[in-house]
Formats: structure tokens, sequence, C-alpha cells
């Protein structure tokens, strides 16, 4: 591939995100064969769909700053592999007490932030305490269980007041990135972490370079730094592809197999996801309030002919996705049958209603076919669908915040997020006792089987409830130049670790 030039000719201004932040389906494409080692000074290209709005991933939502920081520019002490499994990362090990009360983590020494400043045990104690007390941070919650955390030499030390059995996922995410106490970076617009790569530039509407941090403790970074485009146009990033400005394509049409592989500089790379496109129903008031209603759009829906437009991903009937705990086919609950769905709106005397679709705007670039199906197979029925392509700042404030909308859709990309669903002030406005009842029990049970069990118990009421709808599990489709390694492929779209990405040097 060429070093990046300019693509921002052919591409939009992005407006944001809330992508709202396994085993793989295919096989990572090889070097060529003219290729040789690594580049220890590449520069790799890659496009995103999505620019989050700005950079404090304590405070803005949106699956778009866990891509560009979790993992690459940020660490806690745990984190996960694409395949869920957690791992020890700024901790060189942890224990857990037989009662499930205490977690012991034993901190690395010798690690260091991208200021240069040492990371102490003060640091991880002030950082999750912070988190814990600051109910506006994302994730805060997580650590409601946490009653004290405390350093004993190297050791962190957090005591719980009941069984947790989400902790140790929470702290791989945002609720256990760790900071430098007193550091006065602007973290709205500046980074500094413990990670392989350090944040050098953001072009807002452009692009973000990271740059490979060379006092990292670990392994150091394969490339010398990374430039992540932001392109939400899939037409204009594979122009950009095959124009030679860009080396890996994420969030990509698995449609444009055949054309993005023509001339062999790339690969379709197609994995498993925890990605759900969510068709939210505000069930608070007007038609909507009616379950039949809601169970009427459902059984409108052809899922089978959205995955098959998408062409990638699979089926999904409820809240969780198969790669999750707690995943059950719950297609029974509302199986695609258009003439009980006109039944039960002639019973719940909806017939002929019109209700509006609230959607950020750059889906209409990404998947267009989704709310062209939702428009069809809802006509089909009766009901007439109005689409309301809003900019996301807006979206974010009418539907995420003032839950201020009918129906809404939004890509899902989170593994192991159905609290939401046990949330009644999350946007989907659900709320059930029982459902929260078994979701809090899932978290206390010492046992892994029987906290999958709960959720799976769960999650049917959610889904016989016709809370919303799952439109589709999506799979991370990604196309990476046939000179580039190491990019991950799986659940893309809500981790993507870029330490072993590297390009081959001729």
């Amino acid at each position: 591939m060429l070093r990046r030039t300019t693509v921002a000719a052919a591409a939009l201004l992005a407006a944001g995100a809330l992508l709202l932040s396994a085993c793989t389906g295919g096989t990572s494409p090889s070097p060529t064969s003219s290729g040789g080692s690594a580049d220890p000074d590449a520069s790799i290209a890659v496009r995103l769909v999505a620019e989050p709005g700005n950079l404090d991933i304590r405070e803005t939502a949106g699956a778009a700053l866990d891509q560009i920081l979790i993992d690459n520019v940020y660490q806690g002490l745990v984190s996960r592999t694409p395949d869920q499994e957690i791992v020890d990362t700024l901790a060189s090990s942890h224990d857990v007490s037989a009662d499930g009360l205490t977690y012991t983590f034993t901190l690395r020494e010798g690690v260091t932030f991208h200021n240069g400043e040492e990371l102490t045990p003060a640091d991880v104690v002030w950082s999750l305490q912070q988190v814990k007390d600051n109910a506006s941070y994302r994730d805060s919650a997580r650590l409601e269980r946490v009653s004290s955390i405390a350093a004993n030499g190297q050791d962190i030390v957090l005591t719980l007041s009941e069984p947790d059995s989400t902790l140790l996922w929470n702290l791989t995410g945002r609720a256990g990135l760790v900071f430098k106490e007193g550091d006065t970076t602007d973290r709205k617009t500046a980074a500094n972490g413990t990670g392989p790569y350090a944040l050098a530039d953001w072009k807002q509407g452009d692009s973000i370079t990271l740059k490979r941090n060379d006092a990292y403790w670990s392994d150091k970074a394969k490339a010398a730094e990374v430039v992540l485009d932001f392109i939400p146009d899939t037409q204009a990033a594979l122009s950009g592809a095959l124009a030679g400005e860009l080396d890996v394509l994420t969030g990509f049409d698995a449609n444009l197999k055949d054309q993005v592989e023509a001339n062999g500089d790339f690969a379709l790379v197609l994995g498993k996801s925890t990605d759900k496109g969510v068709l939210a129903m505000n069930s608070t008031k007007g038609p909507l309030a009616d379950k039949r209603v809601r169970q009427a759009i459902r059984q409108a829906i052809d899922k089978e002919s959205i995955v098959a437009a998408l062409g990638a991903g699979q089926t999904q009937y409820g809240p969780i996705p198969e790669l999750d705990p707690g995943y059950e086919d719950l297609e029974s609950t509302a199986p695609f049958d258009p003439a009980a769905a006109k039944k039960l709106l002639a019973e719940a005397g909806a017939e002929d209603i019109t209700l509006n679709l609230t959607i950020p705007a750059f889906y209409g670039s990404t998947v267009p076919q989704v709310p062209q199906i939702l428009v069809s197979n809802l006509h089909d029925v009766g009901i007439t669908l109005k689409v309301d392509n809003v900019e996301f700042p807006t979206w974010i404030s009418d539907v995420y915040t003032n839950k201020d909308y009918e129906l809404s859709f939004v890509l899902h990309t989170e593994a192991r997020d159905f609290e939401n669903w046990a949330n009644p002030d999350y946007y989907f406005t659900y709320d059930n006792p029982k459902v929260q009842d078994l979701y809090a029990q899932s978290t206390r049970a010492a046992d892994p089987d029987t906290s999958a069990d709960l959720l799976k118990q769960a999650a049917k009421i959610v889904a016989e409830d016709q809370a919303a709808d799952w439109l589709y599990n999506g799979a991370s489709v990604v196309a990476v130049g046939t000179d580039i390694t190491g990019f991950p492929s799986v659940n893309v779209n809500e981790r993507l670790n870029l330490a072993e990405l590297a390009t081959s040097q001729s």
C-alpha cells in the first residue's frame, strides 16, 4: 500500500457514533509473496466509520472511543481478548478469594505513562475510586458493589459488599481504566495513558493519528503510526482503498467483496461479533404502549431479508447475541408472520397508524438496507413508517437522553450489555422488576453456568414482553490489505487492539 495521503476529498464529515460501545468466521489475509519482514517505520491507514464528539472516555458515550482508545492508549489492570478471555494487563496477576469478596491485583513495576511519569498503586486506587464516586462517569454503577479500594505495596485490593460475577469483566472496560492521579491533560482533546500507542494528532472531521510508544512496558507496537481515517460513506472508503490511500477498511459492506478484492490488494475478512441491530420501541406512550402493537411490528419484519441484504451476519430474536452468556434462540417469541401482525394490529385498534423512526444520519450510507426494509415490511401490514435521519448530537439529545422518540435504530456493539434491559432509566424505556431481579441474581452468582441461566431466563422475559426488536446480529466485516498482518477480525466495532498491526517491507 502507498503511505497514506489525504482522503478528505472522498470522505464525508462524520457526525460521531453511538455504536453502543468469539471465534472468527474467516481467516486473516497473509502477506503477499513479495513482502518481507514487518516494516518498523510503517504508517498504516485504517478506515473507521464514525468519529467521537470528543475524547473524554470517562464521560462521553459511544463505542468509537472504546475502539480507538482502549487497549491502544488507555489500559486497565485487566483486559480481554477478542475471544472474550480476561487477561492480566497492568496487573501481572490477580487472585479472587473463595468467598468472592476480595480481589487482589499485583501491579506491574516499570510502567510509565506517555508523559513519562511512573504508574503507581496510588494511581490505580485513585482511578477506580473516581469512577465509583462519580455517577457521571461511564460505567460508574459497575463498581457499586466495591466497598473499598486500597493499595498494599504493589497489591491493589478491592473488597466487595457482596459477590459480583461481572466485576472482572467490568474492569476490562471503561470502569477499570487507569489514569495518572493529578494529571492535567484535557481528556476531551488529548490523552495520557500507558498503552502501546500514544495519541499524536486529532484532525477533527478527518482523522486521529496514533504513534508508537517506544517506552512501552511490554512488546512494542509493530507499526510506527496508525492513522484512523473517519469515512462514514462506504463508497468513499472503497475508492480510497483502491487508490492506495487506505490499508484496512472496518465497518465494510460484505456486498462489495468482489469490488474490493478485484485487483488482489485486499481480502474481505468476516468475523463474529456481539453487534446487535436494535429497533428500540418507546413503550411509554402512544400505540407502542400496547404490547400487541410491538409484537405486530416484530412479526412484520423479515429478518432473513435484512441479513441477506447486508451480506453477512445472522438473525437474532432476543437481547443476548450468540457470543454472550445467556444466549438462547428466541425466534418463537415473534416469528416472521405478516398475517399474524395484521391480526394483532386489528385487535389493538391500531390499523393504518403512522410511526416515526429516528436514526443517526450516518446509517443512511452504512446500512441503508435496514431502514428501507423496515419501511417496506411495515407498510405491508398497514403501518406507515417515516424515517427521520438526524445528526448524531441530535440523536443523543432527543433519543438517548430525553427519550423523545417512537422507534429508533442503532447498532449496539458492546458485549455483555444485558444490564441495559435491567435499567428502567436507559433509553429503551423498558421496566420489568422481574427482569431486574433476575439480572441482579445473575451478577451475584458465583457459578458461571448459574449466572448464564439466570440471564437466559431474563432475556426470554424481555423478548416475550416485546420490549424491542433485534433485527440482526452483525458480523465484523473488514477489508484488509494483503500486505497487512495482525489486524483483529472479531468484534472490531467494539474493541480494536492495534498492537500487532503490521505491514510487510519489500
